[in-house]
């Protein structure tokens, strides 16, 4: 599926080197070959995923490897999902922002609006946790049978999940408010700054004028 052009897939990557997430590591499944050539790649790390008929756990569990396998070693990992093409920068960075927790090693966003806790700070500590995810649930289950290691940061706003048409039509409209919405405070912020520049000169003028009559 596409939004705005580009594949959701490719919404999600440039979020993520928006913030300066670096390396990135993308689990793909059986579209591997068509994903390859729809994408435009900048030095990501791809894994495949041969059953990923298995769930969400499984291609979850190949990436924390991979992660894990890294060098030099990462201190941990923000896990973005390949259907949530309206993930904000701001929200990762927030996430990147808080400091390490020795207990809360996982770290997820709660929506004012609703929806679910993604993306996901997942801190090294938490990586032989993170394995043991199975199904088609990703960390949901884990993080309800360990609340004690799971902090929740506040946000405004939505993630959606695109899962089926539907879905894709509602984040083809909410992506089109989002744009009319910056759109909106571009424009203002023009205004503001023309209108400084315009007192600006008019503040030039007087002193002139002032000088001048001196």
């Amino acid at each position: 599926a596409h939004l705005e052009g580009r594949p959701l897939l490719q919404h999600v990557l440039d979020t993520a080197h928006a913030t300066g997430l670096a390396p990135i590591v993308v689990v793909v499944g059986s579209a591997e070959d068509a994903i390859r050539d729809a994408i435009r790649w900048r030095g990501e790390v791809v894994v495949r995923n041969p059953e990923p008929g298995r769930g969400l756990a499984s291609s979850l569990v190949l990436g924390t490897d991979a992660v894990a396998a890294l060098r030099p070693a990462v201190e941990g990992f923000v896990l973005l999902l390949g259907d949530q093409p309206l993930t904000r920068p701001d929200v990762v960075e927030a996430l990147l922002a808080l400091p390490a927790d020795p207990v809360r090693t996982i770290t997820m966003p709660r929506y004012v609006g609703g929806g679910g806790p993604h993306p996901v700070r997942i801190d090294r500590a938490a990586f032989d946790l993170v394995r043991d995810a199975s199904g088609d649930r990703g960390l949901g289950p884990l993080a309800a049978a360990h609340p004690a290691l799971v902090r929740t940061l506040e946000v405004a706003g939505v993630n959606p999940d695109v899962d089926t048409r539907e879905d894709l039509a509602r984040v083809i409209e909410a992506a089109w408010d989002r744009r009319v919405i910056d759109n909106r405070e571009q424009v203002d912020r023009f205004r503001s700054e023309e209108h400084t520049s315009e007192l600006q000169s008019r503040l030039h003028l007087v002193c002139r004028l002032l000088l001048e009559k001196k």
